[in-house]
């Protein structure tokens, strides 16, 4: 076996197997292929493997489209899920030599050993290894027939395909082809301790450079474990997407930062646009919300680390009366539950666990947040609501059929969907010129007043 590139971790003189990493990749795909996230599934792999799954998962997520494609072409039959999924593994791993993370015969050979080694693909090993060494030796016209399936061509399910060719008929293929590159790590800048230069400054003692983006980021040009960042732990460095930044600078934008404002962190977790509120406004009483009580565990020790207060409570934003103390807010950040369709450079899972459905779901639950939250808002207040998904059902939709039922309810000047690769425009607060961030959506409303 030859030496793994550098996306795989590999440890000197203790490296494990490799037809363990595709046991534990190929468990990985088939428990997205059944509805569990990739997170939790990498929670339960053994530390000393957990690196290299990952390293290998993401990619195989990323491939999987051009996989199953081969598989059918390759089996008539779908196989059991076991098996299938380790096939559809090592077809993701090895059918373009370039990006392959080992040699394709190696990773064929230990393929067939890691179904050999399991009881769930032991019996089927002997077709398994039938199916990739014919794939081997038919290897350029099998990637021919492929070649013209949507779903294999860009790894993304066919119904996703055409609502982004629908939704976004000049960024459709930008936004698959983007898709599939790892993103970059971003950071922002704690200025209570730090100015961007200054901070950069110390990456660049340390050999690591770094670009500006927005007024509090740097983009990295590789990335670093979070304990290597000088002050991390002290809360003087977060990490954070910088489409994700923008969130708190637009919705207080103009605001006294020496006031105390009453700010609402909606859907809160896991805190870190909570942390940069109050970043920029310490006197403001921020109340965070998370439906969940685990999540809100990851909103205090956020806020543990950066040496910030808020209140962190359990509670469902939408149901206002189990929790609303009657008080309204001078502002409202509404980050909604959504596909998440635009973070699937990080989360290559998303587009294999997302249904045609979802979209038309989570649209009500947005329109059913914004309803709840609205009346909460003290006349001349703000509210911004946000998600993090490219699909319109999910950003201008939603905002325009709630502007046609709240009269009181002013669209300010927002950037709309931020498309990844592209410069944000529409922003009244400085902007990414890099257009490095994660496809997002944002609109501020303002309640008028009398």
């Amino acid at each position: 076996m030859t030496q793994a590139p550098s996306h795989v971790q590999t440890f000197p003189g203790q490296s494990p197997p490799l037809r363990r990493l595709l046991q534990a990749t190929a468990s990985a795909v088939q428990a997205t292929r059944q509805g569990r996230s990739l997170t939790a599934q990498l929670e339960s792999v053994p530390h000393e493997l957990r690196p290299g799954v990952q390293a290998l998962s993401f990619q195989a997520l990323r491939q999987l489209g051009r996989a199953t494609a081969l598989r059918e072409l390759l089996a008539a039959k779908t196989p059991p899920p076991a098996v299938d999924a380790l096939l559809c593994t090592a077809l993701a791993l090895c059918w373009n030599d370039a990006d392959a993370p080992y040699p394709i015969h190696t990773l064929v050979n230990q393929a067939v050993e890691a179904a050999r080694k399991q009881r769930q693909t032991q019996a089927q090993s002997g077709f398994i290894n039938a199916c990739l060494r014919r794939f081997m030796r038919e290897h350029d016209t099998l990637v021919r027939q492929t070649d013209t399936d949507p779903q294999s061509q860009w790894n993304h399910p066919r119904w996703w395909v055409e609502r982004l060719q629908t939704d976004h008929p000049q960024h459709w293929q930008q936004l698959l082809t983007l898709a599939q590159k790892p993103a970059p790590m971003t950071l922002r800048v704690n200025t209570r301790f730090h100015t961007v230069g200054a901070y950069q400054q110390q990456l660049v003692a340390m050999g690591v450079a770094a670009q500006a983006v927005g007024s509090q980021g740097l983009q990295l040009t590789k990335a670093l474990p979070v304990h290597l960042l000088p002050g991390f732990s002290e809360g003087h460095v977060s990490v954070q997407d910088a489409a994700a930044q923008v969130a708190a600078p637009l919705l207080m934008q103009g605001m006294d930062a020496t006031k105390s404002w009453k700010i609402l962190d909606a859907c809160a977790a896991p805190g870190g646009k909570t942390g940069h509120l109050l970043e920029l406004y310490p006197q403001a009483h921020v109340l965070a919300l998370d439906v969940d009580e685990s999540r809100c565990e990851r909103i205090h020790q956020n806020l543990q680390r950066l040496a910030l207060s808020a209140e962190v409570r359990a509670a469902d934003a939408g149901h206002p009366a189990q929790w609303w103390d009657g008080n309204p807010f001078d502002a409202i950040l509404l980050d909604a539950p959504c596909t998440a369709s635009g973070i699937v450079r990080r989360h290559p899972d998303v587009r294999w666990l997302r249904r045609p459905t979802d979209s038309g779901q989570l649209a009500k639950t947005q329109a059913a947040l914004l309803k709840a939250l609205w009346p909460l808002l003290v006349p001349g207040g703000r509210l911004l609501y946000c998600t993090c998904s490219v699909f319109k059902a999910e950003g201008d939709e939603t905002v325009q059929a709630f502007l046609q039922r709240n009269t009181d309810a002013l669209l300010h000047l927002s950037p709309g969907h931020l498309i990844p690769g592209q410069a944000p425009i529409g922003l009244p607060v400085e902007h990414n010129p890099l257009g490095e961030h994660d496809g997002f959506y944002y609109a501020l409303l303002e309640k008028r007043q009398g």
